[in-house]
């Protein structure tokens, strides 16, 4: 970037008779100028702008812009440069001194409060060499007239709410080019594609639509090339071949059709590989094998088909790995990167066993193999991986009893285990919950080193579904703090182990569809933070515990389908969940079911149509008499209906009754999980 030697000019430097007054008065009364027309919360950052100096008195009393807050000039006197980012600067840029500021080279106004549109006057800045203004509020198109500005060299303008298409001017431009997070829409324009200098391109989250131009080949010195996030359509085009100075490539979110290409395996510099959520189908090609120093590699939710390439074993750095949501089949490869840290293969036809050399992946942290076809027994080995906090093998053919060996650190940081529908038997394992010290108070508190789960850029989220208040849910940011238990839809006999009490930061527990027995125990109470819990299609008996009426940011509740019996706790809040959380328990009775209990019946009233059918049948009586039994009988039923109400009130205060009006608005039914897929963002 050419630039011109920059110093702040002091009052002295403007005093002398060497210094250009005539420019210098007149870019501080333009600028000033513009400081009139913005808004009050301008004022305390531009406080330095001001025409004349605490000290300076008589006729040379005007302040050079050179010494105000964001202002640099060259020697000469002039302004070269311009940076009021996060300054909160509040108006437009109508009266900005476009043409008085000739030998303006650097104009950042980013992370602001501007509105209005980007004016026309914007092309005269012609040595203007760096322009950010994105984070505003700017409207309009972006002007065709950028394209006169020759030596920019850096152009900014994400996250403004722009519209309209990309001009075809501005591919005479160079270097990098930031247009992200608007709302452009049209073609990628051939111009922009075919410039050979360009290192850096990023026109992601808009609306652009159509195919990826295959001139993009021409951009050999690109090294950052991110289009995801639009309405691309067609195939990827083979000339991304050419790039081999390419480290990151990221088309995920489009509708682009076709398969992988084999070229991409030419991009031997390639740290970061996101192709996801676009309609990509056949085989994932061998020659990405080629790509040695990749990082990260996301391919999830296409519609791949094939097995895993052996040569994926190449991919010694690789730490990411995401094939989720595909229909890739065979077996599992035996060999994995032992730099992984995530590994998402779920939602394919995988069948096998798990592969064991994943015990040498020592900081591996989420393994998702769910929804596929594994036939295997639980693979207890997988407890010595020390920094593993997310497992999902639910939906999968995993069979036997969960025995684990008598280790004293089994799964030291786990904090989500999911083994939903599979056909697990015998016991829950005891000694393993015992020991999942990661959903215990104070270990898993979020320390400086403790970083939410998702993958090393803002732009790709770890992507793990899960079972939450009877939908699935995908987990697309997963923070260490959230710990869940998935065990429903199994076989799983015997009692509710105590130890589960000591879980005390879980927030999600579902142990619905076994065939437990025994009493639901009272150490449940101790797990406070819970926020769903499923107990229901089991063989549980005896009554409800009053301890679980302490769980106060319980959400959802079901116990339905068990063989509980006696009264519903009342004087907690579990009364005020819908009787649906209760339903298919014969022996449980008092609110919120129907049913009452022995010795809460009430004596019936009469009703009054009974009352007056049964006068008509007597001898007449005087109509004082008729008026009297009449009025005392009417004053009997308001007078009941009254106390009636006034106990209902007394069972269940003003404040009850409107949290029970509002828990049941938000309440949902945990019965067997309707998949139907919403996204969750942890934080």
């Amino acid at each position: 970037m050419a630039t011109d030697r920059v110093r702040k000019v002091t009052y002295e430097d403007y005093k002398s008779d060497k210094f250009p007054k005539s420019l210098v008065f007149t870019e501080a009364r333009t600028l000033l100028k513009w400081k009139s027309t913005l808004g009050n919360h301008s004022l305390s950052s531009l406080s330095s702008w001001t025409s004349s100096p605490r000290n300076a008195t008589g006729s040379n009393s005007t302040m050079s812009p050179c010494a105000w807050y964001g202002i640099s000039c060259n020697p000469a006197g002039s302004v070269i440069r311009i940076n009021l980012t996060s300054a909160g600067v509040e108006g437009m840029l109508d009266e900005f001194p476009f043409s008085s500021l000739s030998h303006l080279m650097y104009v950042d106004l980013s992370v602001n409060n501007l509105s209005g549109h980007i004016p026309l006057e914007i092309s005269l800045l012609s040595n203007l060499t760096y322009l950010d203004l994105s984070i505003n509020r700017f409207l309009g198109k972006i002007l065709p007239e950028i394209g006169y500005l020759m030596k920019l060299e850096v152009l900014h303008l994400f996250s403004d709410g722009l519209i309209g298409s990309i001009p075809q001017e501005i591919g005479q431009l160079h270097l990098l080019v930031v247009l992200y997070s608007n709302q452009l829409n049209g073609p990628i324009p051939p111009s922009l594609v075919n410039l050979s200098k360009l290192a850096t391109l990023y026109v992601y989250n808009n609306s652009l639509s159509g195919s990826i131009p295959p001139e993009i080949g021409n951009m050999t010195n690109l090294e950052v090339l991110h289009m995801n996030s639009n309405n691309l359509t067609g195939p990827i085009p083979s000339t991304l071949g050419n790039l081999t100075k390419l480290r990151e490539l990221y088309l995920f979110s489009n509708k682009l059709t076709g398969c992988i290409l084999l070229e991409l395996g030419n991009l031997n510099l390639l740290s970061t590989l996101g192709l996801y959520n676009n309609s990509l189908t056949s085989s994932i090609p061998p020659t990405l094998g080629n790509l040695t120093n990749l990082l990260y590699l996301f391919l999830r939710e296409n519609q791949l088909s094939g097995s895993i390439p052996a040569s994926f074993g190449d991919l010694l750095n690789l730490t990411m790995l995401d094939l989720g949501g595909n229909q890739l089949s065979g077996t599992i490869p035996q060999t994995f990167s032992s730099s992984l840290k995530t590994v998402v293969l779920g939602q394919n036809q995988f069948k096998g066993t798990l592969p064991q050399s994943l015990v040498n992946c020592k900081n591996l942290e989420v393994l998702d193999f769910s929804n596929n076809k594994i036939e295997d027994k639980f693979p207890a080995w997988l407890g010595k991986l020390p920094n593993l906090k997310v497992l999902s093998l639910k939906s999968n053919h995993f069979k036997g009893l969960l025995d684990f060996p008598k280790v004293d650190h089994l799964f030291p940081k786990l904090h989500i285990l999911d083994l939903s529908n599979n056909n697990f038997s015998g016991p829950l394992p005891a000694n393993l919950i015992g020991k999942l010290q990661g959903m215990m108070n104070g270990q898993n508190v979020q320390g400086p080193q403790d970083k939410p789960l998702y993958g090393g850029q803002t732009l790709y989220g770890v992507n793990v579904t899960m079972v939450m208040k009877g939908r699935e849910v995908q987990l697309v940011r997963i923070l260490t703090i959230f710990t869940a238990i998935d065990l429903s839809l199994n076989s799983f006999q015997g009692n509710i182990p105590n130890v589960i009490g000591n879980l005390h930061s879980l927030v999600g527990l579902n142990l619905s569809h076994n065939n437990l027995e025994s009493s639901i125990r009272s150490t449940l109470g101790n797990l406070t933070l819970l926020d769903w819990l499923d107990l229901s299609s089991n063989k549980l008996s005896g009554r409800v515990p009053r301890e679980l009426g302490d769980l106060s940011f319980l959400g959802c509740f079901n116990l339905s389908e068990n063989q509980l019996t006696g009264r519903i706790p009342q004087d907690k809040h579990l009364s005020t969940f819908t009787s649906d959380s209760f339903r298919g328990n014969l022996g449980l009775c008092g609110t919120p079911l129907q049913n009452t209990c022995p010795g809460d019946a009430q004596p019936t009233l009469s009703p009054p149509r009974s009352f007056f059918l049964e006068e008509s049948t007597r001898e007449p009586h005087s109509g004082f008499d008729r008026k009297a039994v009449g009025l005392g009988y009417a004053s009997g039923i308001v007078i009941g209906i009254s106390i009636a109400y006034i106990l209902y009130e007394i069972r269940r205060p003003k404040w009850l009754v409107a949290k029970v009006r509002s828990m049941e608005r938000r309440a949902k039914l945990m019965k067997k999980p309707k998949r139907k897929a919403i996204r969750f963002h942890g934080g």
